[in-house]
């Protein structure tokens, strides 16, 4: 919204020294009265704003006005005062409006064209500038001063001696606009939604699923819901926002659906908490495609691979060449990432959007919006999502969606435009399943494993300490095989086994009772260190996404850091300690399960892994693990309990290409034992060895095989 203070004029009505703030009060009035009914919808959102901008550059006239006496000059602050009072009790009563007031907060065509009229009221004369409305610019990527070029993607433009082929495709035919042709239609489009439902869910109508699986890897299988989603995109629908709750497999049936639609090269554009169990989800499900994770400046990208990742965070340095290799499709997960259409990552997952939509080779591109939480402050939230799937332009419907909306035969003034346009809009591809909706797909508890990539310092000085105790193994090992004059090759399998565990085990001893130095145990407490802020974060995804959320750590400056970031997104905790007295443990168990304020339980793995009940959430984070599967099994059945009436999903939060993996796969082959002798599984029989044995044990393999 331009501010044209300098060069704007005023009539005066009469000895009013401000037109504008009575028109401004009975505004703020309306607005008001409709705050009292509950949440506003996005037109009265719009003025609400409007007002408080107006109420600024008023408030700034009246300041400079020399003209003014100092009566009247306090006069009119006072009567401003009075309408700033009135927003201020307004926003008290829904917290959201506060966002609409931020410095970077978009100003909409429509709240430009509210702010012309109501000047226009008050017998303001405008500039030019200020009578034209301007839609919000054309979303472009990044200048290149901070642009990086991968070797990998020089290698494949080098690979293609010839020009570029031109992707472009024919420009479609204009669609005829006739009943609808001068409305203003987002606004309407956001109320539908809010009160266009009629108690119907908002999801498209689904294919039914095929009898045989005959998409997924060889002991592999999507489940119905899954099925259903992929079966939609394998006859020929390209855009969806998937808002399926968390723990639905929204990643497997992303990964399906580029393969149905053939839609590679894909981008996956991703919080950097998911961007690695993105890589194997792709190896997983398609085994056949190949997947590369940017990371930093992109040196390890492999340029040739189907499925590009990248996180948000490092989005904005590789604009310059992702429009450069030609994707047919794009995945944005956990897309409220970029409901603020002002920020530039917003901006720059836009522009590549619209890139790929105008030139995805072979015809319509694969354009996937995942989020469990499409909605964050108010249903306006839907508008960069909707633009990045190409359903809105800018300030109005695209032509797909306004065919849609022309052929219900109806405007806004008409009964039953809210329903319809609603059902228009998600037919587009809006599909949303919760986990009670599906629950008969899914078994009763289920862990999920999301790797993540430690690529800072502290990453990094994990991977080099585990290095080092590997070789301080190794040679201890060799040091043995000296003493009985032995040399590796002489060794048979029982024997080389043998020493391994007999090496492992002195370490491991030692460690024990170490008071300083590096070992098994300060590893794995760094890797926790590492992985907090992480799994902080992930679990602020889930609270926002499907409420009430139970985090478990091992470690008090891991529960810490946690509880600063958990309160930084404004999420309210409470905390289970080992120091706790009974009275104050109760009082938060009682809170976290009976109070809707609070969203998150911080967890001591320890002290709050047994003989507490939790079964107000549905999921559980692990940020770290434990060195037991049954101290794991205890702290997920704090959740998983009679009283729980959905699914439980744990979330484990493994340091990818360090010793956590193999901890992780250590502590799942210990529960096929407890499953092998109580519930007659046939699972492997595995070692009896710890997991802190077996864990040394296998670095020291891998220091003596050179792959460490």
């Amino acid at each position: 919204m331009p501010d044209q203070r300098t060069t704007r004029t005023r009539t005066r009505s009469r000895d009013d020294d401000a037109p504008i703030i009575p028109i401004l009060a009975r505004k703020v009035r309306e607005v008001e009265a409709k705050a009292q009914g509950g949440k506003l919808g996005p037109t009265n959102r719009t003025k609400y704003q409007v007002i408080a901008l107006l109420m600024r550059e008023e408030r700034a006239r009246v300041k400079a006005d020399k003209e003014l006496n100092e009566t009247a000059r306090a006069e009119l602050l006072k009567r401003l005062d009075g309408i700033a009072q009135i927003l201020a009790k307004t926003a008290a009563r829904d917290t959201s409006l506060i966002t609409l007031l931020e410095p970077d907060a978009g100003v909409s065509t429509v709240a430009q064209r509210f702010r012309r009229d109501w000047l226009l009221e008050s017998g303001a004369e405008l500039s030019p500038d200020e009578l034209i409305i301007t839609r919000e610019a054309e979303v472009k990527p990044v200048p290149a001063a901070n642009q990086v070029i991968p070797q990998s993607v020089k290698a494949r433009q080098l690979a293609n001696p010839f020009l570029a082929p031109d992707f472009s495709r024919p420009t479609a035919p204009a669609v005829p606009v006739r009943r609808l042709a001068n409305w203003e239609l987002l606004g309407p489009l956001f109320k539908s939604f809010e009160y266009g439902s009629g108690g119907q869910a908002a999801t498209m109508a689904l294919p039914e699923a095929p009898k045989i699986d005959r998409l997924s890897p060889r002991g592999m299988e999507i489940m119905k819901h899954q099925a259903r989603f992929v079966e939609s995109v394998r006859q020929g629908h390209r855009t969806f926002l998937l808002a399926d709750e968390p723990g639905l497999g929204k990643t497997a049936q992303s990964v399906l659906a580029a393969s149905v639609a053939d839609a590679y090269p894909l981008l996956a554009v991703v919080p950097n908490v998911v961007k690695m169990n993105w890589a194997r989800e792709v190896e997983r499900w398609t085994p056949h495609r190949r997947a590369t994770v940017i990371h930093g400046d992109g040196q390890t990208l492999d340029a040739f691979a189907d499925v590009v990742v990248v996180n948000y965070d490092v989005l904005d340095r590789h604009m310059a060449w992702l429009t450069t290799l030609g994707f047919k499709g794009m995945v944005v997960d956990e897309a409220h990432f970029i409901k603020n259409l002002q920020s530039q990552r917003s901006k720059n997952v836009l522009a590549l959007a619209q890139h790929i939509r105008q030139k995805a080779p072979g015809g319509e591109a694969l354009l996937l919006a995942l989020t469990g939480t499409p909605l964050i402050n108010d249903v306006d939230d839907f508008r960069a999502i909707w633009q990045f799937l190409g359903w809105i332009d800018g300030d109005k419907p695209a032509p797909k969606l306004m065919q849609k909306l022309e052929e219900t035969g109806l405007t806004p003034a008409d009964f039953g435009f809210y329903a319809d346009a609603r059902a228009a809009v998600i037919d587009m591809g809006i599909v949303r399943r919760r986990k009670v909706d599906v629950a008969a797909d899914l078994p009763a508890k289920r862990i999920a494993d999301l790797p993540v990539e430690l690529d800072d310092d502290l990453g990094r000085s994990i991977r080099q300490a585990e290095r080092e105790l590997g070789y301080r193994l190794r040679d201890r090992f060799d040091a043995l095989l000296r003493t009985r004059e032995l040399t590796r090759g002489q060794l048979d399998d029982d024997q080389y086994d043998s020493f391994v565990r007999a090496v492992a085990t002195a370490e491991l001893e030692e460690s024990k009772s170490a008071k300083s130095g590096e070992n098994v145990f300060t590893m794995v407490r760094k890797i926790g260190q590492a992985k907090a802020a992480l799994a902080a974060d992930y679990a602020a995804q889930l609270a926002r996404s499907v409420g009430k959320v139970v985090f478990f750590a091992k470690h008090i400056d891991v529960m810490d850091t946690a509880e600063e970031i958990l309160a930084k997104a404004d999420l309210k905790t409470v905390s289970l300690r080992g120091d706790q007295s009974a009275l104050a443990r109760q009082a938060a168990i009682d809170a976290f399960n009976n109070d809707p304020e609070v969203a998150v339980a911080v967890c001591s793995l320890t002290a709050a892994g047994v003989g507490v009940n939790l079964q107000a959430a549905s999921n559980v984070v692990l940020a770290e693990l434990s060195w037991t599967a049954a101290e794991q099994t205890q702290a997920i059945d704090r959740v998983h309990r009679i009283g729980q009436d959905e699914p439980v999903t744990a979330w484990r939060i493994i340091a990818a290409h360090t010793i956590d993996s193999k901890i992780a796969e250590l502590i799942d082959a210990k529960q096929g034992l407890a499953a092998r002798a109580l519930d007659g599984s046939d699972q492997e029989i595995v070692s009896a060895d710890s997991v802190q044995l077996d864990a040394l044990q296998h670095l020291l393999r891998q220091a003596l095989d050179g792959t460490l």
